[in-house]
């Protein structure tokens, strides 16, 4: 759908995604307007990427080339003037990117940015001389466990790292990336003037000039101090020393701010008016919640991995950091956050147990499921296909009874509840850890993915969750997001008051719609196994200690 001319201001939102960049376009009232993609390995095959990645030579190393995202941003303008899109509506630009990716900008890079040549496209006027590396690291990135080691070491420890960053040291964060590019490759490291996450990029070329990196997604890095908002100087000294400070730039930027207004390469080769204003780029989560929920809401992802966004609002204590999860500051709101949960075998592990004890049918699957009572008869299974994230580095199937291990359960007919029953009852327990004790109660679970649409699954979720449960009915979270962003650094420089759930109000609706509500007597009943849930797991760690991995204590 084209853009056409008119009073009406509009709003950009990119997403910078793994396998594509996207982009869209909201008006005033929030209804979209268009939206337009470049699939990387489709519509940039010369590049080389598979799956939008490239692998290095070391084992666990993935990275993409820089050029294969400022070739896509070309292409989608280009995509985005075919359709008809009138940039001169276009008042504010924000957006979102995958977390956790680093670019590397040489010195050169502030004056090649500053006098782009409007006659050409960007890649061939930056790449390769404004980078110090085309290498960018990104979020699938194993490579870095020495350095993870050496961190928490460092700091005295996996909790006083999750307790100061939000998170525990984990190989794909940024501040690891960087750790290994200062230990194995100090000529490049040297030679950076300034590092960039992969969003704080994307809005750097729409500033010419080096962007600031965004609060929310400076959370994904290991770096930043989560309660103050500032980079952590024993951590950098660690990961980059003296000079890692200088590279990052200032202080984290809060979003809803203006960092300035669009280049001149825009408005000269593409029509933006100079006026145009640029709001800080976010990650692909952070930006997910602003999207889909409000304060009190909990986004649950039910995809290959499963991936829990619980947006905390103010409180008097400090939401509790632990091995397991992560804590992220809101994009948003200086005093809220974003608790995050992701674990790797979700719909794999719910598809091994369709396959090996429900005749591969997912109709089988769900009149098992019904026919087993709420608790399972004290039946309780654990289901780890692939090494498990939460709890970490677990594999292998466990099975209990009334708490006590066994070998396997007496009629297979309990395996479809076990499996949707473990896995909801891990969400809940760590929910209860990690909220604030004086925390307003959550309002409402909203599902996405491909097993949100299992009625079986959607009405155990709210029973085990306690919590009315609704489908979103848009998939362009990140990018909706993005648009998001602009429209309230925009509102915000208009004189509009309180937070982005006010101006949220004033925009059309969310596009949700009620599929369960939590039955009183099953939530009960599962409020009571979660002391259960929490001894088994406990003991499935310890059947893996051999591993040397730590046990979640916090639970």
């Amino acid at each position: 759908m084209a853009t056409s001319s008119s009073s009406s201001p509009l709003f950009l939102g990119f997403d910078l995604s793994t396998q594509q960049l996207k982009a869209a376009i909201l008006d005033r009232s929030g209804s979209l307007i268009h939206e337009s993609s470049v699939h990387f390995d489709r519509e940039l095959p010369q590049l080389g990427t598979t799956n939008g990645a490239l692998h290095g030579d070391l084992p666990g190393e993935v990275y993409c080339n820089v050029v294969v995202w400022i070739e896509a941003l070309d292409l989608l303008m280009n995509k985005l003037k075919a359709a008809g899109v009138q940039f001169g509506d276009i008042v504010a630009i924000s957006g979102a990117a995958q977390q956790h990716g680093s670019v590397y900008w040489d010195d050169a890079a502030s004056p090649l940015l500053q006098k782009l040549d409007a006659t050409q496209p960007l890649a061939c006027q930056l790449v390769p001389e404004a980078f110090s590396t085309c290498k960018c690291p990104i979020w699938q990135d194993s490579s870095t466990t020495e350095e993870c080691q050496i961190i928490e070491k460092e700091l005295g420890g996996s909790h006083t790292v999750s307790n100061l960053t939000g998170s525990r040291a984990y190989e794909r964060f940024t501040g690891a990336q960087i750790f290994k590019l200062y230990r194995k490759h100090r000529g490049i490291y040297d030679a950076t003037g300034h590092i960039s996450l992969i969003s704080s990029f994307l809005a750097s070329l729409f500033l010419c000039a080096i962007a600031p990196i965004e609060v929310s997604d400076a959370s994904g890095m290991n770096l930043m101090d989560i309660e103050t908002h500032k980079w952590s100087k024993e951590i950098l000294e660690v990961c980059g020393g003296p000079t890692l400070r200088a590279k990052l730039g200032p202080e984290p930027v809060e979003g809803g701010t203006v960092m300035g207004t669009i280049g001149k390469w825009w408005v000269d080769r593409w029509g933006f008016k100079p006026s145009c204003i640029i709001a800080p780029f976010t990650g692909d989560n952070p930006s997910t919640v602003v999207s889909l929920s409000s304060h009190g809401d909990v986004i649950l992802s039910l995809g290959t991995s499963t991936t829990l966004l619980i947006s905390i609002p103010p409180s008097t204590s400090t939401p509790k950091r632990t091995i397991t999860s992560h804590l992220l500051a809101d994009p948003t709101d200086r005093d809220s956050f974003i608790a995050m949960l992701c674990y790797k075998n979700g719909a794999l592990a719910r598809e091994y147990v369709r396959d090996h004890h429900s005749s591969k049918d997912w109709s089988v699957f769900n009149k098992l499921v019904e026919s087993t009572p709420t608790g399972n008869d004290g039946y309780m299974g654990f289901y780890f296909p692939l090494f498990e994230i939460i709890p970490q580095n677990v594999i292998g199937d466990f099975f209990f009874h009334n708490g006590e291990l066994i070998p396997s359960f007496e009629d297979p007919k309990y395996h479809p509840r076990a499996i949707l029953e473990s896995q909801l009852l891990s969400i809940r327990s760590r929910i209860i850890s990690i909220l604030p004790k004086d925390s307003h109660p959550l309002k409402r679970l909203l599902l996405t993915g491909g097993s949100s649409a299992n009625e079986v699954i959607r009405q155990m979720a709210a029973d085990i969750l306690h919590l009315d449960t609704y489908v979103a009915e848009s998939k362009e979270g990140g990018t909706v997001g993005g648009a998001l962003l602009a429209m309230f650094a925009w509102w915000k420089q208009q004189g509009g008051e309180g937070g982005l759930d006010e101006l949220k109000k004033g925009l059309k609706s969310d596009g949700f719609k009620l599929v369960a509500k939590p039955d009183a007597e099953r939530a009960e009943i599962y409020e009571d196994s979660v002391g259960l849930y929490r001894k088994c797991e406990h003991k499935v760690v310890e059947l893996n200690a051999n591993k040397g991995e730590e046990i979640d204590d916090d639970l």
